[in-house]
């Protein structure tokens, strides 16, 4: 039976995966573990936890942590961010530039690839790296 909360895929199989499709996967364990962060700091109601979920997950905002991790990339975690970033999206939402959006795009791609690729040890860190004042 597959686990499908620790993955293993092969490199060759997540390449399989269209550059939005890995952003789709990525969209969704970024967004657990920004939920999770605010969780942990603990202290705060439903309605500031989803403000401050909102705020980590918007697209001007992951375009700068974007920028802020491409530093600590290897070369094949920038090679999943680059494929992602230069995806044809055609649905950049109004509350941001698509220069941001797809930077967006290319962090979520990364994080799907590693998510995919059972590397969480990994994502933890370029997790904590964006969280880091």
């Amino acid at each position: 039976m597959e686990n499908y909360l620790q993955l293993h895929m092969e490199k060759q199989q997540i390449d399989a995966i269209s550059n939005l499709g890995l952003a789709h996967i990525g969209d969704g364990v970024y967004e657990l573990l920004c939920r999770s962060y605010l969780c942990v700091k603990g202290g705060q109601t439903v309605k500031r936890l989803h403000k401050e979920s909102v705020e980590l997950v918007k697209a001007p905002t992951q375009a700068k942590f974007a920028d802020k991790l491409l530093p600590h990339l290897t070369e094949e975690e920038a090679a999943y961010y680059r494929r992602g970033k230069n995806a044809h999206s055609h649905a950049a939402p109004k509350s941001a530039t698509p220069q941001e959006y797809a930077k967006a795009t290319g962090l979520e791609t990364l994080f799907g690839a590693l998510y995919l690729a059972g590397k969480t040890e990994r994502l933890n860190e370029l997790f904590h790296i964006l969280m880091e004042p």
